[in-house]
């Protein structure tokens, strides 16, 4: 039996960067546990000082396919490439053409840019296209 898998994210604003990475990947906040409104109303239900309230964060895949993706505050800095990267697949690969292919996953690049991410570089080699962009606290993240 194979295990359920959540990603996590280090980060310096988990409220942001899962907001940010919400609208990248078309999936949404996740909801409050039952019987609460908002993550603020059960945080403060449950004692948690409001200055703890950005300490964590996740999303979720609306059709429940992707993982849960968890956002928790670190106070460490990031001290170079990441290890570990998202590629949002943003074609349907190789079956495009490659001249379409660039031309949809620059439109992403630009829309992800409009959310606050900042182009790395593109590349291309053997019939592949991708971007290489940096979220909002500079983690590397590819568009294909």
């Amino acid at each position: 039996m194979a295990f359920g898998v959540q990603v996590v994210f280090d980060c310096r604003d988990p409220e942001r960067l899962s907001e940010f990475y919400a609208e990248a990947l078309h999936h949404r906040i996740q909801d409050p546990p039952g019987g609460f409104r908002t993550w603020d109303e059960a945080l403060k239900a449950w004692g948690v000082p409001e200055s703890e309230w950005n300490s964590a964060s996740a999303i979720v895949d609306p059709e429940g396919r992707g993982p849960r993706i968890y956002f928790q505050r670190m106070d460490t800095p990031k001290l170079g490439k990441n290890r570990v990267h998202i590629d949002i697949d943003a074609t349907k690969g190789t079956q495009t053409p490659l001249e379409e292919r660039r031309g949809v996953v620059r439109a992403e690049a630009k829309r992800l840019q409009g959310l606050g991410a900042r182009v790395q570089r593109e590349w291309e080699e053997q019939n592949e296209f991708w971007v290489v962009m940096l979220d909002p606290e500079g983690n590397e993240f590819c568009v294909q």
